[in-house]
């Protein structure tokens, strides 16, 4: 029998990683409460998601729980609530009260024992029956508080959806002071969480050099997506991916996010393209994020060699300076430093490279920001602190967070560098930058397309690791993609008593 193209097992998931989390936002939320002389009473509440149908059909599309929600007590199921005893730190879930024919068309109508196994929680209960069991289990007089989730995530620009039940008019509610702090639970990694996005990043590691080493002249984009897709979920139980995956090659590697449903991976890979990958899968609702760039035949050209050394260089500075204290905003802009000096080395770009940066020059090359928070979702929240306000300028104003880093953050480290004539052709008529133009080589790029090298990286208390384990020096792909071997290192995150 053939060996497996996997060197991976799906781990088990230990339910106590959301015990810890939960135990996490009960701590600070208490020392919140504390230091403002509230009392230290009332609930916890968060509403589960709901199975969504597509439009107006009876097709119900893959589950997938809220974020928050996923994120301190585990469930997989819809219709769950999920509550937390601010005075004793007791947690409750409510399951929906299932109609006796579900168990012939989904199965097994489980009891609240099981869930309260499954889940490690104190207790069980149906969500018919949340007034009641809330109201007798309130120690204190009056009506009881709920906190409830409602706040802004600053990465959609969308607001988080408060629990809504039957009843709960007979409450008091908070809609202020849960969101931040559950957020900023969320900022920084426990063990058991680096190891979920650590097995997420090996496993797509994995699958991005599967993908490079049969990648050929003629192949669709899309064959791509399905070859990581299937490696994911194959090889590594990775139902979900964590974003829809980009696949661009030739000129759409400029499209920053590409793949989307009017430019569905389509393309037919063509001699002397560049693919830019963007794929990453999740595992138990925590995800990964790696982009791979590479020319498609398996040879750097030299102009190739150009841009991607350009990119790859300013990724490693980043990484190298990387650790807790120092500016994301800072990180930034060091990207674009190191990619517009390699660019004036390469005799695409002419100048003082200090003026060049006091014009934001490299927003024209680079648009987006450098990374984001990674956890749960591809784009975590907590990248501004309330009352943080955005950077303004051409490219900083893309930045997802501007906070400085902190142990136990994941963030991504995604420079890139693009040639988008809707950014450049401004530029080459822009009074303020266009003397910075090598006119002849520029317009020799008109048609590229863009770099990005994307790894997920953990600040650690003196510096960072970076939990992607793809090729990315010009031999390493160049040797993967003539079918050298690549071993994937596994990193193991340890807690105090030597578990992972």
């Amino acid at each position: 029998m053939a060996s497996s193209p996997s060197s991976m097992s799906s781990p088990m998931i230990p339910m106590e990683l959301h015990s810890l989390n939960r135990e996490k936002l009960f701590n600070s939320l208490c020392d919140h409460l504390t230091s403002c002389a509230r009392p230290l009473q009332g609930f916890v509440l968060l509403q589960g998601g709901e199975e969504q149908t597509r439009h107006c059909t009876d097709h119900l599309e893959l589950f997938r729980q809220e974020s928050y929600f996923a994120y301190l007590f585990g469930v997989e199921e819809p219709g769950f609530y999920g509550t937390i005893d601010i005075a004793s730190g007791k947690s409750m879930l409510f399951i929906p009260r299932l109609l006796a024919d579900y168990a012939v068309w989904m199965g097994e109508i489980q009891p609240p024992s099981h869930f309260q196994e499954k889940y490690k929680v104190t207790q069980v209960f149906y969500t018919d029956e949340i007034k009641e069991v809330l109201l007798d289990q309130y120690q204190a007089t009056g009506a009881p508080l709920l906190f409830l989730l409602h706040g802004l995530n600053t990465d959609s620009n969308k607001y988080s959806k408060p629990a809504e039940f039957q009843g709960i008019e007979k409450f008091q509610t908070d809609l202020n002071t849960l969101h931040p702090i559950l957020t900023e639970c969320r900022v920084i990694k426990s063990d058991l969480e680096l190891a979920l996005i650590q097995y997420a990043n090996d496993i797509s590691s994995e699958a991005h050099v599967e993908v490079m080493r049969k990648t050929k002249v003629g192949m669709k984009e899309y064959q791509l997506e399905s070859m990581f897709l299937h490696h994911t979920y194959m090889y590594g139980g990775c139902r979900h991916c964590s974003y829809t995956c980009i696949c661009a090659t030739g000129d759409n590697s400029a499209v920053l996010h590409y793949g989307h449903a009017a430019a569905p991976n389509g393309k037919t890979l063509q001699e002397g393209d560049m693919a830019l990958l963007d794929m990453g899968a999740e595992y138990h609702f925590y995800g990964s994020d790696i982009t791979c760039s590479f020319p498609v035949n398996g040879k750097f050209t030299r102009d190739q060699s150009l841009v991607y050394t350009a990119v790859l260089d300013a990724h490693d500075a980043v990484i190298s300076a990387m650790r807790p204290g120092v500016s994301w905003v800072d990180m930034h802009k060091l990207a674009e430093r190191v990619t517009l000096e390699s660019l004036k080395k390469g005799n695409l770009l002419v100048g003082d490279v200090d003026k060049m940066m006091a014009e934001r020059l490299g927003a024209v090359f680079m648009p987006h920001g450098l990374g984001h928070l990674l956890g749960i979702d591809t784009h975590d929240p907590g990248g501004y602190l309330q009352g943080a306000e955005r950077p303004k300028e051409p490219g900083l104003s893309s930045l997802r967070t501007s906070r400085k880093l902190l142990k136990g953050m994941v963030i991504t480290v995604e420079p890139g560098c693009y040639f988008i004539d809707a950014l450049l052709l401004p530029a080459l008529e822009s009074p303020a930058v266009s003397e910075f133009f090598n006119r002849v080589e520029i317009n020799r790029f008109r048609g590229f397309g863009g770099v990005r090298i994307e790894s997920d990286v953990c600040v650690t208390s003196s510096g960072c690791v970076n939990m992607s384990k793809c090729p990315r020096k010009i031999e390493e792909i160049e040797a993967v993609m003539a079918g050298a071997p690549w071993p994937i290192e596994k990193t193991t995150f340890l807690s105090g008593n030597g578990q992972v």
